[in-house]
């Protein structure tokens, strides 16, 4: 009998000898794509921006810089895990060349779009963002990740429509002021009345409502908890921590162009959307018994955040940006942790865990880590925006939203802690040794749990004035 019946016969995968460069290549396209956009970052001074591309089509801002940095370094750490995992799943192994091609793919699309400068165009960039998200998230494990995977296309078609009808009622706004719209962003502005008739408020609140059901916000958030649970653990994190930046890089550009207009109903509109879905989300993690929910609807929970952060505006726009930031490594590392927990438990339920610390000594006291970071515990960079965010609510004179926003977080937390922290450390009925982790997936984790902690520790100055920059883009002091 040869080895590779031998392996196969133990239940190991084996990918065959013409795919084995399919995992190590998607690895080095992503270590190209972080030294290109560090690369980028280093040699580029902020004050030479903006750059443009292909006759104004992209532009290298500091809204776009600051996004590709942070979409490309969560991405190394998802190709990393997707790799490694190919010796242990099967379904992984037996569609790793589609699968490493829609992510690519989907990651070229997060790219342009980040750095587009059309609004058209990047519109068309995250529908090509979900087209290729829709079949990764069909390969899930779980119970008919097919329903969820068009279940996923419906509602992020539908949230687009919404978007695109705003889009529509703007160019109507425009024609009747006998205006000429242009969708470069950097020129727009000039297309947009002031003070803005009926059609133009309509087109703003549905644009924002449409991005804000991208970004899970209430009412039209279910389809989150129920795709980045039904999805692969790789695509659950690309959804939450990579896809979630081009939903943010939208609504930040429509900001952009209408700072100077009145838009105080914009404001409410955030304010009240983002209340609802810290509300939704505190109900909902109460009830959750399965770790991965849970993860989801505290990611219900942290669009809510940034929605309040968004309506309050000057004071907490640098507060809004640090929590995003930070929200994107956090959830890379929970997700990612989550799935090596179920390659180990082959479940998703919280009931089925106990003392997970003990079997996976790595991989238990990582999400633990990730667990204090989402929920803003200090040195975490998420501490440090959530206290920036209250501030900024304080100073807006808005207590009815400070009182809710920290009762929604204490009930989040008191719930979060009284599924997970049994689970982790509780006693365990394992039986043999620990379950070790190689250093290769532990190292883009560990990098993950560095940045959490120099974002709320110590943000180096670059770094600090390229989101002083954004954050003044968006009407922040």
């Amino acid at each position: 009998m040869s080895e590779v019946s031998a392996i196969s016969m133990r239940g190991i995968p084996v990918l065959p000898t013409r795919r084995l460069w399919v995992g190590p290549a998607l690895v080095v396209m992503a270590v190209i794509s972080v030294l290109s956009s560090v690369t980028v970052f280093v040699r580029t001074p902020l004050s030479e921006l903006p750059l443009y591309f292909a006759g104004h089509y992209f532009v290298l801002d500091a809204t776009s810089m600051l996004f590709l940095l942070v979409i490309n370094s969560v991405f190394l750490g998802i190709s990393v895990y997707m790799s490694s995992r190919v010796s242990t799943s099967r379904l992984l192994a037996d569609n790793l060349l589609p699968r490493a091609a829609l992510t690519l793919a989907f990651m070229g699309a997060m790219n342009l779009g980040v750095m587009a400068n059309n609004l058209l165009l990047l519109w068309a960039f995250i529908e090509l963002t979900t087209v290729c998200a829709a079949p990764l998230v069909a390969q899930g494990d779980t119970l008919a990740p097919r329903r969820v995977a068009w279940h996923y296309l419906l509602y992020s078609s539908m949230s687009l429509a919404l978007t695109f009808l705003g889009i529509m009622c703007l160019t109507r706004s425009a024609h009747l002021h006998g205006l000429e719209i242009s969708f470069a962003l950097d020129e727009m502005a000039k297309g947009i009345a002031s003070p803005g008739n009926s059609w133009q408020r309509l087109g703003l609140a549905l644009m924002l409502f449409g991005l804000g059901s991208k970004l899970g916000l209430a009412p039209l958030y279910s389809w989150m908890p129920e795709t980045y649970e039904a999805a692969p653990t790789s695509t659950s994190a690309l959804l939450a921590a990579v896809q979630f930046n081009i939903s943010v890089v939208a609504v930040f550009r429509v900001l952009q162009v209408f700072r100077g207009q009145d838009t105080h109903f914009v404001s409410y509109e955030l304010l009240i959307m983002g209340c609802l879905s810290l509300t939704v989300a505190a109900v909902q993690v109460m009830a959750a018994r399965n770790y991965k929910r849970l993860i989801a609807y505290a990611c219900v929970s942290s669009s809510g955040v940034i929605a309040i952060g968004l309506s309050v505006g000057k004071a907490a726009a640098y507060g809004v940006l640090l929590y995003i930031v930070s929200n994107a490594f956090v959830k890379a590392l929970l997700f990612l942790t989550a799935g090596r927990l179920r390659a180990v438990y082959h479940t998703n339920e919280v009931k089925a865990l106990s003392g997970v610390i003990r079997v996976l000594p790595f991989s238990g006291l990582l999400f633990a880590v990730g667990i204090f970071a989402l929920l803003g515990f200090p040195p975490f960079g998420s501490f440090m925006a959530e206290m920036l965010i209250l501030s900024g609510i304080v100073q807006a004179g808005n207590l009815i939203a400070f009182t809710l926003m920290c009762t929604m977080l204490t009930i989040i937390f008191v719930a979060t802690g009284r599924s997970i922290f049994p689970m982790i450390w509780g006693p365990s009925d394992h039986q043999g040794p620990q379950v070790k982790e190689t250093w290769v997936t532990a190292v883009p984790k560990l990098g993950f749990v560095v940045v959490l902690i120099l974002l709320g520790v110590y943000t180096p100055a670059p770094i600090s004035a390229l989101l002083a920059q954004v954050a003044q883009s968006i009407g922040g002091q």
